[in-house]
């Protein structure tokens, strides 16, 4: 092949050309410090890189992200356990509270000084489960823009709620009650009347009634029905009504019905159950308290449930009622209950929420929420209330509250009794009939006393129950926190690693390349150094 001149400037300039292009490439590799600017440079090296970018952006959201969101709840949500762990076992906490007033020796007046600090804790104990991270409400499940009890704002709103409550045999318990009759106000001013001039101690009756108290007390009786009391029998369960399967007596009976002689005589709700089970033969009736939120049993009513359970182990107790009035303080019901909220609003359209409809068809929906913190690795981030701040504790509280208030009245009832007696001859008839009043006071005051000492023994009993449930959260919680700490730390690792992985298939090596650039560059002038000379030689000058 003939080789010219002008095919030897051509190459040349190829030539020279394409040592500028590596030049401008390893130039670039200098400045960028990468090995590809474009796929198409390496595409297996770009594959690989974009498979590695892509785990280590999944694993700084996992970590950097997820991961933290998750630490920082499990933190509140500790905290929160713990506040409310030293709100009912601390030091001045409500067990040792309830552990001071179940203290014989004290008298009413410090009782009752007692049972103000016991309600400021409880009413603190509930404020603590309204907690939030970053305006969600942690204890709350799925509904984490909705506060855990009512709030000022909520009670402004028209609400009403249907709640079903579901309990089991053992969510009856029983309620020590003194018949007091007409002891109950005795004083000073009223003991020559002519219906309190024959009490005597042997009508004081102190005896145990069977209950099933719901959730919330103020239900609502009218203009609304009773509460239905239904139970699940058979498989697949079907719905019976209790009341009218077995044709019981149903009513409704004021807490504040106060005993007045008849015929026949008005009874307040504890005495209405008492006539019942005294009754030739007794009476099978269930008496509903609207105020104070308590269906009371018959002991022949309570004997005819049993026996519908013990015939049906799984039997579920069904209660279902109204309430429209709420506190502040109150726990929701959508947290806890199936429930129907209806809200009437300023223009009148009424708005109707359907709330937990599963829990009715055995369904359970514990409204878990969970995080992904790793590759195919979830973790659970929130502690549900009905796990830890039960209605229990409340509603046992209002109990102590207002068996406290009986001690105290019949106290002043003693007290003024004494007094009278002491401004008495003795022997007198004045002085025997209030001798006999006082006689029955005492006889009552010692069975309330009696009862108070037993709420409150009990009463640890719970408060201890609740202590042991938000330990166990704690723990739970706590678990939680350190198997988040183990996988943080794994996916710290697992970023390292892959982003030296990703740093070897990317990153020049400053060195080689810093070597190669000045090799290219000394090429590219002898290159041209070359090509001068040859560019200066044409073919004239052979001829």
């Amino acid at each position: 092949m003939r080789m010219t001149n002008k095919i030897m400037q051509n190459n040349s300039l190829y030539n020279i050309n394409q040592n500028k292009i590596l030049q401008d490439k390893l130039s670039t590799n200098m400045a960028t410090q990468k090995k590809l600017t474009r796929p198409s440079d390496d595409p297996i090296v770009a594959i690989r890189a974009l498979r590695l970018r892509t785990s280590v952006s999944e694993i700084t959201q996992f970590r950097d992200k997820n991961a933290k969101d998750a630490d920082a709840w499990l933190t509140v949500t500790e905290d929160a356990l713990s506040t409310a762990g030293a709100i009912i076992g601390g030091p001045s906490g409500l067990i040792n509270q309830m552990t001071k007033a179940a203290n014989k020796d004290l008298t009413p007046t410090d009782i009752d000084s007692i049972m103000q600090q016991i309600k400021s804790l409880s009413d603190e104990l509930y404020a603590t489960a309204n907690v939030d991270y970053a305006g969600r409400y942690i204890f709350t499940g799925y509904r984490t823009d909705t506060p855990l009890s009512f709030t000022k704002d909520v009670l402004s709103k028209n609400l009403n709620y249907n709640i079903t409550e579901q309990f089991t045999i053992n969510s009856l318990d029983s309620i020590n009650y003194t018949d007091q009759k007409y002891v109950a106000g005795l004083s000073r001013g009223n003991y020559n009347d002519p219906i309190r001039v024959g009490i005597e101690e042997q009508g004081i009756v102190n005896s145990d009634i069977r209950r099933l108290r719901l959730s919330y007390d103020e239900i609502a009786a009218t203009p609304a029905p009773m509460p239905n009391i239904t139970y699940m029998i058979g498989t697949p369960p079907v719905e019976t009504d209790f009341i009218a399967a077995h044709g019981i007596t149903y009513t409704t009976v004021s807490a504040h019905t106060t005993y007045s002689a008849g015929p026949p005589p008005v009874l307040d709700p504890y005495q209405t159950v008492q006539a019942m089970n005294s009754a030739d033969p007794p009476i099978m009736g269930v008496v509903f308290v609207p105020e104070t939120g308590e269906l009371l049993f018959s002991d022949t009513a309570f004997d005819q449930l049993r026996t519908d359970i013990n015939f049906n182990p799984n039997i579920e107790i069904r209660v279902s009622y109204d309430k429209n009035v709420w506190k502040e303080g109150d726990l929701r019901p959508e947290h806890y209950f199936a429930a129907v909220s209806t809200e009437v609003r300023d223009d009148g359209t009424i708005r109707t929420i359907n709330y937990n409809p599963e829990y009715l068809d055995g369904v359970g929906n514990r409204q878990i929420i969970e995080y992904d913190v790793g590759y195919n690795q979830r973790i659970r981030i929130n502690t549900l209330a009905e796990d830890v701040f039960q209605h229990t504790m409340g509603r046992n509280v209002s109990d102590l509250e207002r068996a406290v208030n009986e001690l105290k009245a019949i106290q002043v009832t003693v007290d003024d009794l004494r007094a009278i007696i002491d401004g008495l001859s003795e022997g007198t008839p004045e002085f025997i009939q209030v001798q006999k009043q006082l006689d029955a006071a005492v006889k009552t005051y010692d069975f309330v006393r009696e009862n108070v000492h037993k709420m409150f023994e009990n009463s640890i009993t719970i408060m201890q129950k609740a202590l042991d449930d938000i330990n166990l959260a704690v723990t739970d919680s706590g678990t939680r926190s350190a198997r988040l700490d183990l996988i943080s730390n794994r996916l710290l690792s697992q970023k390292t690693t892959f982003e030296i992985l990703k740093s070897e298939n990317e990153d020049v090596d400053i060195a080689e390349v810093a070597i190669k650039l000045t090799s290219t560059e000394l090429s590219y002038n002898a290159a041209l150094m070359a090509t001068a000379k040859i560019m200066q030689t044409s073919l004239m000058h052979f001829i």
